[in-house]
């Protein structure tokens, strides 16, 4: 049998290590509206738990996923083992509460509650999650959560400080203030979206480790668009869909799994330090192992290379 080991590299500045794969938890607390499928309590229970007695040792999650439902899941798992594992790594993101308010004081809330939620004390990487939803201005100034982040590290309850989200000149932004030690990037970096190059590049100018997330795209560049009409949570344009189909005939016409050639896109990036893949059945860890490691010849790379949608 293969090994199943994954190495760790550096994340960053942080001091921290992590596994080029990062277990994706958004979906694992149910979340139909976004994903199309429900996820029940067992199931969920049941790949948290091969997620941890797994060899990717990195895992993210947020307060708001599934209205705290994500962590309360992965609490309950770390109750069970009596703490988390050595060496494995737990990143959760603050949010606004249900009325809007992204204030410092509601991030302070919002830290306590994962804290409960995680049967944590220290959270040891936390990101400011979608800051679109707030003015730029107003979430780097005083009072706000950029500030209420900071303080919360000088006091030893979290460790690092992370942003993530998706308009790439918002988080070119907030990249420059050089506050952020990791910058989550989601639905930017893909086979059919390379919008995010130019911060991969100012990322790594920066020293700021990048974590890019949905590499699948939600699934299309999984599933194909046979078995994924949705691409970053909404239905796919005519032109994401003709790029999907020209990758997947590649692909075909090689051997080689669509998701396959999705996953291995980001991870054979060395601007990019993990991949975050979202899974809500126990099997999917080794699967997820299986295509991070399926043999794609340069040729293919070479092809995929032009396969963004035409306008």
């Amino acid at each position: 049998m293969a090994s199943r080991a994954v190495p760790a590299r550096p994340l960053g500045s942080t001091g921290l290590q992590v596994t080029a794969l990062c277990i994706g938890t958004s979906a694992i607390g149910s979340m139909p509206h976004l994903y199309g499928y429900e996820v029940d309590r067992d199931r969920a229970l049941r790949t948290l738990r091969a997620v941890f007695a797994g060899p990717i040792s990195f895992l993210d999650t947020s307060n708001s996923y599934a209205r705290g439902d994500s962590e309360r899941l992965i609490g309950q798992v770390l109750a069970e083992l009596g703490g988390v594992p050595a060496g494995f790594l737990i990143a959760t993101k603050v949010d606004p509460d249900g009325s809007g308010d992204f204030s410092g004081a509601r991030v302070r809330r919002s830290v306590a509650e994962s804290r409960e939620r995680l049967g944590l004390d220290h959270l040891p990487l936390v990101y400011l999650h979608d800051p679109e939803r707030i003015a730029f201005e107003q979430a780097m100034g005083p009072g706000g959560p950029v500030e209420a982040l900071q303080a919360l590290k000088t006091e030893g309850i979290i460790g690092h400080i992370g942003v993530a989200g998706g308009p790439v000149d918002l988080l070119s932004r907030y990249a420059d203030t050089r506050v952020f030690e990791v910058l989550l990037t989601h639905n930017r970096y893909t086979l059919v979206d390379r919008s995010a190059e130019p911060l991969l590049d100012q990322c790594q100018a920066l020293g700021i480790s990048v974590v890019n997330g949905a590499p699948f795209g939600g699934g299309m560049l999984a599933k194909g668009p046979a078995g994924q009409s949705r691409y970053a949570y909404r239905e796919a344009p005519a032109s994401v869909v003709a790029a999907v189909q020209r990758i997947s005939k590649a692909c075909q016409r090689r051997g080689v799994p669509l998701a396959a050639a999705a996953l291995q896109w980001s991870t054979r990036d060395d601007r990019i330090t993990s991949t975050v893949v979202g899974i809500t059945r126990p099997e999917r860890v080794d699967e997820t192992l299986g295509l991070a490691r399926w043999p794609i010849p340069s040729e293919l790379w070479s092809e995929l290379g032009e396969a963004e949608p035409r306008a």
